[in-house]
């Protein structure tokens, strides 16, 4: 069963950082395109953040991160991280870790923008106050 576990949401104050962590398990971690979505009540899931499984490990970054945050992963401990600083209170949202299986060229960008089969956590709680 592929469980995925986010971690590292808080209440922080504008301009300051927080490190999310998502811990995956019963999936092939390394052989899978992992990324972060954040949603807010009334709006739809948006993605911020996406990191390809394939050797070069590019990334693809939402226009409003604006080289604010950073998507990493850690295949031998299964972890994909999220290291977000300069943080605005826009950035207030219940974040997503999200996992697919892409074979395909540009795995990054289509986990961004292309709808597929999946895997989901239960999203952290981020909130900046001004």
């Amino acid at each position: 069963q592929v469980q995925l576990v986010e971690s590292g949401g808080a209440l922080v104050q504008a301009g300051g950082s927080l490190r999310l962590s998502c811990a995956a398990s019963g999936l092939t971690f390394s052989s899978y395109t992992m990324g972060w979505f954040r949603q807010v009540p009334g709006k739809e899931r948006e993605f911020v953040a996406t990191i390809s499984w394939r050797k070069h490990r590019n990334t693809y970054y939402s226009g409003f991160v604006e080289g604010r945050f950073t998507i990493s992963r850690d295949d031998a401990e299964n972890t994909l991280y999220l290291q977000m600083s300069s943080l605005k209170p826009d950035d207030t949202a219940l974040y997503y870790c999200a996992a697919r299986f892409i074979y395909l060229e540009d795995d990054e960008i289509r986990l961004a923008h292309e709808k597929g089969d999946d895997y989901w956590g239960q999203g952290t709680q981020v909130t900046v106050s001004s």
